[in-house]
């Protein structure tokens, strides 16, 4: 694998490991497809670093739990916006 992949991919886990951020929300600081972050994440990484590879995944297994509360958040503010509108 390129160095400079390897890089990339050890400073994407990085930053969610330590931040909690989505894949979307790392793809937009990384300036990369969601699609390669995913990749990275899922596969690449398990090949670099096993431990780095559990701690992601355990973010990522948190934000599968939380997505049903966000996305009903989120409905819910836009259509308070609308009702002030």
């Amino acid at each position: 694998m390129n160095k400079n992949v390897l890089t990339r991919v050890r400073k994407e886990a990085l930053y969610i490991v330590q931040t909690k951020k989505t894949l979307r929300e790392a793809a937009k600081v990384f300036e990369i497809s969601k699609s390669t972050i995913h990749k990275d994440m899922q596969e690449r990484l398990k090949k670099i670093s096993p431990e780095l590879f559990r701690q992601v995944r355990n973010v990522l297994e948190e934000h599968l739990e939380i997505r049903h509360i966000k996305g009903g958040e989120t409905t819910k503010q836009k259509y308070l916006k609308k009702q002030v509108s």
